[in-house]
């Protein structure tokens, strides 16, 4: 009875049309990105790299990194949002600012920087036609963090990704530029190139190893470069409902950063992320 009267409610408020409309919008949506992916490879996003392919997905990560000295420092988030497919071979990102919990006297907590993200798949083919992706990103942050726990300008970064799968591996590799719109002195000009290795075993299990590397030109890390070895492994995916043709599913996974360079910011990191398909 109690269904009933709610069901009764609903259609008082809202019209039978506007439902329907609604649900043709979001079928046809679904639809059209199932389309799109399927003129790629089928694999998870990465633990730390970013992924050539074009997803659609909400994320977001959780990094504990232990810095010189042996205090550890939070990322809430971690610059991770809402990943959209609006249209053919388009991707767009939205992220929140991180929130940044240092346990230091002398550093504040607070949040970091809101960021975008626009990709373009230029080419690309599933496992019957090639297994692989090219494509090129421009992502922009805005300074919208608190007590210098971003960016003081904004920053642009254009990066171009490839990926290519054999048998049950598949790699990939990005390589991108931080540039300050405005004069960097106090950020520099970071040469940024992560590759990764997946394998895929037992349906659900992506054993990876990446290597994330930052080049530093100009600021106060001229010259320096800074490179961390991550072995992760992601559990993919487990859908919410039983209809395959619906997206909606859940994946997560982790990784640990090492560095492998002399200079490095932090000694290790811990990161765990969570990702909704949708």
């Amino acid at each position: 009875m109690k269904r009933r009267t709610i069901q009764a409610v609903i259609a008082l408020l809202i019209p039978a049309s506007t439902l329907l409309a609604q649900d043709s919008f979001y079928s046809k949506w679904e639809s059209s990105v199932n389309s799109i992916q399927s003129r790629q490879p089928a694999v998870p996003v990465p633990v730390v790299s970013p992924d050539a392919g074009l997803v659609q997905l909400f994320r977001t990560d959780v990094v504990r990194q232990i810095l010189p000295g042996a205090h550890p420092q939070w990322i809430y988030g971690n610059s991770k949002g809402a990943d959209l497919i609006p249209w053919k071979n388009t991707e767009i990102d939205v992220n929140v600012p991180p929130y940044l919990q240092h346990h230091s006297p002398v550093t504040q907590d607070g949040f970091g920087d809101f960021s975008l993200l626009y990709k373009y798949r230029l080419l690309s083919g599933d496992v019957e036609h090639g297994d692989f992706v090219v494509s090129a990103a421009l992502a922009a942050t805005i300074p919208t963090g608190s007590y210098k726990n971003g960016n003081a300008k904004v920053t642009l970064t254009p990066t171009v990704y490839v990926a290519k799968g054999w048998k049950k591996l598949y790699f990939q590799s990005n390589l991108g530029g931080l540039l300050p719109t405005e004069n960097g002195q106090n950020i520099g000009r970071n040469v940024i190139w992560n590759s990764v290795v997946q394998d895929h075993e037992k349906k659900i299990f992506w054993p990876e190893l990446e290597v994330n590397s930052t080049y530093f030109h100009g600021g106060p890390n001229d010259g320096k470069s800074q490179v961390f070895i991550t072995p992760g492994l992601m559990v993919s995916k487990f859908r919410l409902q039983p209809n395959r043709q619906n997206r909606l599913a859940i994946l997560f996974g982790g990784g640990f950063q090492i560095a492998a360079s002399q200079y490095h910011a932090y000694n290790h990191a811990t990161v765990l992320t969570t990702r909704i398909v949708f």
